[in-house]
């Protein structure tokens, strides 16, 4: 598919204010911080963000509270070019906030999310066109109700391609694995759930065969990334880690992003995941999301 191609991603838009340290503090301790920015974030706002630096056009699904922040994220979601007319404004709510700290020590990044906002549900999702979309992206949230848009999703239109990203273990979490184009499993899942750090391969290919996706990949950060298909096949790129780390907030959402697009364009899962991990690595070199997409283009990385 073209650039033409239209996506539409399922999750949540959340304010994040973000704090720099030289390192992490220690419990009961006051430490200054050296920066300070707050930001719109949330998992499939993030890659929507990509998606559209890569040309795409992208609207998003998902709830908004009725407070000034909520106008802010919809500031910064039209300066993306994201359409929100999908979305959903819930009153008498507050818009979700993740405070994030960032340690210069180590690049590694600590939220506390604090959120009084109801989920999308199935009914919100069904009064959403489908028609227009080549391809829909879902964040594995509340999966009951997400399960449900899914499979409206599959059956609507069964030809269209579907990713499902699956970041954290939650009540009837099984009910989101479905035969769609993609499942993403994020490796703190992964290790929670076989309780090591080996490569997953077993874990890939079990959730292969309990869904009957067409894909599953498992982005394992430094380690590269780890995929394998319908057929049995194994998938391996590695990872392209940036000459300094500076910033990992985000690099996982920045994979999924390219990831897609790659996917759309028709590149084989191990191109498409090079292509991920390129863009991801570099992400984590620099702060923020805003240019990625040129900056990555100019430095002969996509």
């Amino acid at each position: 598919m073209t650039t033409e191609a239209r996506l539409l991603g399922v999750g949540i838009a959340t304010l994040d204010i973000i704090n720099r340290v030289p390192r992490y503090p220690r419990e009961d301790e006051e430490l200054r911080a050296t920066g300070q920015r707050i930001a719109r974030g949330g998992n499939v706002t993030n890659t929507l963000a990509v998606l559209s630096q890569l040309g795409r056009h992208c609207d998003w699904a998902g709830c908004y509270a009725d407070d000034n922040d909520a106008q802010r994220i919809l500031r910064d979601l039209a300066a993306c070019g994201i359409g929100t007319a999908t979305a959903v404004r819930c009153a008498h709510s507050a818009t979700p906030v993740s405070y994030i700290t960032l340690s210069e020590a180590t690049a590694s990044r600590t939220i506390v999310h604090h959120r009084k906002l109801p989920e999308l549900t199935a009914a919100d999702f069904a009064a959403v066109p489908l028609e227009p979309y080549h391809w829909v992206h879902f964040e594995g949230r509340h999966p009951v109700e997400t399960a449900a848009m899914i499979e409206r999703a599959r059956h609507a239109h069964p030809q269209r391609p579907i990713s499902v990203e699956i970041e954290k273990s939650r009540p009837e979490l099984e009910l989101l694995l479905q035969p769609v184009r993609l499942l993403l499993f994020s490796r703190a899942l992964v290790r929670q759930q076989i309780g090591d750090d080996a490569p997953p391969w077993d874990y890939l290919a079990a959730q292969q065969s309990r869904s009957g996706a067409a894909l599953c990949i498992a982005p394992w950060g430094a380690e590269g990334a780890y995929g394998i298909d319908q057929a049995g096949k194994r998938w391996f790129a590695p990872a392209a880690p940036p000459e300094q780390l500076h910033d990992t907030l985000a690099a996982g959402d920045v994979f999924n992003a390219v990831l897609i697009d790659a996917l759309l364009r028709g590149a084989v899962p191990a191109e498409a995941m090079a292509r991920a991990n390129r863009v991801a690595g570099y992400k984590c070199g620099r702060s923020g999301l805003e240019g990625l997409i040129d900056a990555a283009a100019g430095a002969g990385l996509i």
